[in-house]
């Protein structure tokens, strides 16, 4: 849910229903916190939004109180493509 508050500032609709998320894993740090480790990637290689859109993931995760850190990784396999995006979100951008 941090996550859907997170958007490409070119596109109106959040980085998950983009399907910019490929990964997202969660390990136990102790005193009831959490590591959060991501990985991502963008609509395009040469977005250079991505280390922007990348701290505010980073930064929304470490919002919740249950996160001690979190590490967002931009990665580029596989490519994305528009057939990533959610029903919500093709419905959002007007593709259905």
């Amino acid at each position: 849910d941090a996550l859907r508050q997170c958007f490409d500032p070119e596109i109106p609709v959040n980085i998950v229903d983009l399907g910019l998320i490929y990964d997202l894993t969660i390990e136990e740090a102790g005193n009831d916190k959490y590591r959060v480790d991501v990985k991502m990637t963008l609509t395009a290689t040469g977005c250079g939004m991505g280390p922007t859109i990348a701290a505010d993931a980073k930064s929304k995760i470490e919002a919740l109180p249950a996160v001690e850190s979190a590490n967002v990784d931009i990665v580029w396999d596989p490519q994305w493509t528009p057939h990533m995006i959610s029903g919500e979100g093709r419905k959002i951008l007007g593709l259905d």
